[in-house]
């Protein structure tokens, strides 16, 4: 009997299972002649004798962690894994009657396994409860019952590890139709538990077929849904009446203005916050939170605060809102824990970003995490003293996890104490002696999957862009982070009216990348390091959020991978006086422009409060809406006007719905008009001028 689950598991398999460096230790004492003695039972049990009378085995039906070992060690251990590679070395029968296969020095390598068509959602429930348990079926039902969210990967010959995105971990089945060898990043408390939420996705979303389904799919599983809606538990009422609360919160905003909206309000919006994170509304609690962190931005005279981003927000909780009855779980959150423990992961850093305001700084680390296939990240905020003026190149001496900041941002970090959230931020911890390591990025760039390392930025984008709009979508962070591949890099110019650089660079698949940053500053020295690692002679990778905008591939980077290492711009020394070569301004798009400015007018109204508009203000809405009719946006200009017609016929309050209906409508249209208009792409204007720019 032939164990085929054995001989499909590879190097890199059997590395999650334990880890890299008790694979490599079986590897070598089977090069030295320590292995074992093979045979296999009748009953397909694989069974070995170590020349020191440790005895394995390993049998039919379980993962090597159910596998029995002599040697006395807690989980899968170098015996197991000895017996795993000393297995797949032998030659192949089936019966008696059919020859033996090759001998072993010409068998294929594990690696290269013919691609097996399957989908992880043909094992029942019973099966389920078999392999993993009646606890955690149960406590995965309790999730079921909830509803949750999911992204399906089907297996695929480019990819043939079918897995699932869950909001807090990630689920891969590497060995078909066998449920032991299923991996996760979640602690092993949670194994059983997310591996059964993993089959029951795949299961909604059906088997399917590889030829007739998308490779990636979203999905929504369980919940309560329109049929059941009479039916809601307590926490789904509380959950629902901290949304109306929420949603009666920024109407007072958008009626007031943020200049009415007192210490007062903004505790009511800690506490709304409170409640909607209580209920699991995960995506709702996040919009309240960023609101009140801007009504606090404004009450400090504070640069953080932004109308724009301000009305958007207002607008988002509309929305989601109004989406919630179609997909519950999709549109809110998820009803998981916050956050999930993660066991031993290896995160490979991919730059930082730096922002922050006259009171503090926050760093952002951005990290790959390969095995789930996403990206997460790290955030550091640091507050600051009186007269107290931090560069992002002062921060990078600043330590995290025991090291400079530098060194982290540019590092492969393996940690047994960390938290993934379900917006993808983590948390890392040191622990005890040796638990986190942080140790020089090397090539690992280079090694990335293909999720996460791009040679093909238009089939990739392709691949994502079936998704909902920006102001229902999950509010995941580095939700866009990629490192792309550079074959070429054509160009590089600053353009010192928008305060811009922009490079163009070519994919392997000749495809044009547009790489494009604004100057920061708090970081006065990024630009120049940005131009001087895309001039390099021998530039490999670019990561940072990959974007469709105006017909263009756009690339905001946050690190370069150069012959010499990897650079990260906000990190970078400098005053940013250096002489940079100059280029001219692209044409504004005239939909895009109008559309913003819409934006912008209806941005204007919600800072100053319907009931306080001034004339200007009014005037503003229909030379929008005039703007607009004159591009041919008939049905967007009408919007507006619906605004300024409620305001002058019903007052305020009634316009209020009608201003959320054109905020939507606009947003919306401007989204998806970047990632599919043709036109030039306008250039961001900055307050903050670049010291030394060349004109």
């Amino acid at each position: 009997m032939t164990r085929a689950d054995l001989r499909a598991l590879t190097p890199e398999t059997l590395a999650a299972l334990a880890n890299r460096g008790l694979v490599k230790r079986a590897e070598k004492d089977l090069a030295a002649g320590s292995g074992p003695e093979v045979t296999t039972a009748a009953d397909g049990a694989v069974h070995g004798v170590f020349p020191d009378g440790t005895k394995t085995v390993l049998p039919a039906g379980v993962g090597l962690d159910a596998a029995d070992c002599s040697c006395g060690a807690a989980g899968v251990c170098r015996h197991r894994l000895a017996l795993v590679l000393a297995y797949q070395r032998r030659p192949s029968t089936t019966t008696d009657d059919e020859p033996d296969e090759p001998p072993a020095s010409v068998q294929p390598a594990a690696a290269e396994r013919v691609f097996v068509d399957w989908s992880p959602g043909e094992f029942d429930d019973e099966t389920l409860t078999a392999s993993l348990g009646r606890p955690a079926l149960t406590a995965a039902r309790r999730v079921l019952d909830r509803g949750y969210t999911a992204r399906l990967h089907r297996a695929h010959p480019e990819d043939p590890i079918p897995r699932v995105e869950l909001p807090t971990c990630t689920v891969s089945f590497p060995v078909p139709h066998e449920l032991g060898y299923a991996l996760t990043d979640a602690v092993g408390a949670l194994r059983g538990e997310v591996v059964a939420l993993a089959v029951w996705a795949f299961r909604a979303a059906g088997a399917g077929d590889t030829a007739d389904t998308e490779q990636t799919t979203h999905v929504t599983v369980g919940g309560r849904t329109a049929a059941t809606a009479t039916a809601t538990t307590t926490t789904d009422a509380r959950g629902d009446d901290a949304l109306r609360a929420a949603l009666a919160l920024a109407d007072d905003l958008l009626l007031d203005g943020v200049q009415q909206a007192g210490p007062v309000f903004a505790a009511s919006l800690r506490r709304c916050h409170k409640a909607l994170t209580a209920a699991s509304r995960h995506w709702p609690a996040g919009a309240v939170a960023e609101l009140r962190e801007q009504v606090d931005a404004y009450a400090a005279r504070s640069a953080h605060y932004d109308p724009a981003r301000f009305a958007l927000l207002l607008t988002e909780l509309h929305a989601r809102h109004r989406a919630a009855e179609r997909d519950p779980v999709g549109v809110l959150g998820t009803k998981e824990a916050p956050t999930t423990p993660l066991r031993r992961v290896r995160l490979v850093a991919l730059g930082c970003r730096v922002s922050g305001t006259a009171q503090d700084r926050t760093a952002e680390t951005f990290f790959a995490h390969a095995d789930a296939g996403v990206t997460l990240v790290l955030r550091k905020r640091w507050e600051l003293t009186e007269g107290q003026d931090l560069t992002g190149h002062d921060l990078s001496a600043r330590r995290l996890l025991n090291s400079p900041l530098r060194a982290l941002a540019t590092a492969n970090v393996v940690s047994e104490h960390t938290s993934r959230a379900a917006d993808r931020t983590v948390t890392i911890s040191r622990g005890r002696i040796a638990a986190t390591s942080v140790t020089p990025v090397g090539s690992a760039w280079t090694e990335l999957p293909a999720t996460l390392l791009v040679r093909d930025v238009a089939a990739h984008l392709r691949a994502i862009g079936d998704r909902p709009p920006q102001l229902i979508r999950p509010r995941v962070a580095a939700e866009s982070v990629r490192v792309v591949v550079v074959a070429a890099v054509e160009s590089i110019g600053y353009d010192p009216a928008g305060q811009v650089l922009e490079g163009v660079l070519h994919d392997p698949a000749g495809n044009e990348v547009l790489v494009r940053a604004a100057y920061n500053p708090l970081c006065p020295g990024g630009l120049d390091a940005l131009a001087a690692a895309l001039g390099d002679e021998d530039v490999r990778c670019v990561s940072g959020m990959l974007t469709r905008a105006h017909g263009r591939v756009v690339l905001a980077p946050l690190a370069v991978l150069t012959s010499s290492g990897v650079v990260v711009p906000d990190l970078a020394p400098g005053d940013g006086t250096t002489a940079l070569a100059t280029t001219s301004p692209r044409p504004a798009d005239p939909i895009t422009t109008a559309l913003e400015s819409a934006l912008a007018t209806l941005a204007d109204a919600a800072h100053q409060g319907l009931r306080r508009l001034t004339a200007p203000a009014r005037t503003a809405l229909t030379d929008s809406a005039d703007r607009l009719h004159r591009i041919g946006l008939h049905t967007t200009a009408q919007r507006l006007r619906e605004v300024d017609a409620l305001l002058r016929r019903e007052g305020a309050v009634a316009a209020v719905p009608a201003w959320v209906d054109a905020s939507i409508h606009l947003a919306v249209s401007l989204e998806t008009h970047a990632s599919l208009g043709s036109l030039g792409q306008a250039c961001d204007g900055s307050l903050n001028e670049r010291p030394g720019a060349v004109s």
